[in-house]
């Protein structure tokens, strides 16, 4: 197969490369990497593209992706174990979460998402591919050409679609309200809004680059909490997309 299921133009082996790209930016390339949850937060972040899983008692204005994740690996054919069927993630804290780092649930899970990797990335493209309508939806009319023009400019390169797949995962697509700070997202829309409109296709990565820096930036200023210890790590990753 030489193309994957998806009306964006990708190779296998773009997807491949991407893949493992989002990997490494996530989770280090380790499996370990695959189940993880992170210290000051309340959720646990699974897969690549470290899919958010919210435990029942606590939630939060994050996109929860990987059930989503899960019915689509399920559409392909895969055996999925029953307790990832349940709605919330089992785990209620990060501590729970650590202490089972080597139960019999949590070796399933890590195996299911290790052989599940290339699906991950099929998921993941098919997100953004979804995405577009969503964020021309969301903006007005004048602004939507502009948005479009960029977008299909990043897709014309491989550079540029790995820049796409890999925000869209890092910061999401920038539609939901509840994704703001002092009314002002971070998400792969307000990239796609922040961009050079005169920038051509062969240096759109850069300038996407270029513009999420100035929208994390912004984030951290507008940020009801310290981030600032997230923003090199982030500037580190946008560095990849050049």
């Amino acid at each position: 197969m030489n193309k994957l299921d998806s009306s964006l133009s990708i190779s296998a082996s773009e997807a491949k490369a991407i893949g493992k790209r989002i990997w490494i930016n996530e989770c280090g390339g380790t499996v370990e990497g695959l189940t993880s949850w992170n210290k000051g937060e309340y959720f646990a972040s699974l897969g690549i593209g470290h899919f958010i899983w919210y435990h029942r008692i606590k939630r939060g204005p994050y996109e929860e992706s990987f059930p989503s994740l899960v019915r689509y690996l399920v559409s392909k054919g895969v055996n999925v174990p029953e307790f990832i069927f349940n709605k919330h993630c089992p785990w209620e804290t990060r501590e729970d979460f650590v202490k089972a780092k080597n139960s019999p649930q949590m070796i399933e899970l890590r195996n299911l998402l290790f052989s599940t990797i290339p699906l991950q990335t099929e998921f993941i493209l098919l997100r953004l591919e979804n995405a577009l309508p969503k964020m021309v939806s969301a903006i007005s009319i004048k602004n939507r050409s502009k948005v479009q023009s960029n977008f299909y400019k990043l897709t014309r390169t491989a550079k540029g679609k790995y820049a796409l797949m890999d925000y869209i995962n890092f910061k999401g697509e920038g539609t939901k309200a509840s994704e703001r700070y002092n009314g002002q997202g971070w998400g792969m829309l307000q990239v796609l809004e922040a961009m050079n409109p005169n920038t051509e296709h062969r240096n759109a990565s850069k300038e996407f680059a270029l513009a999420a820096e100035k929208v994390l930036i912004r984030r951290v200023r507008n940020a009801p909490r310290d981030e600032s210890i997230w923003l090199k790590g982030w500037q580190n990753r946008l560095k990849t997309y050049h």
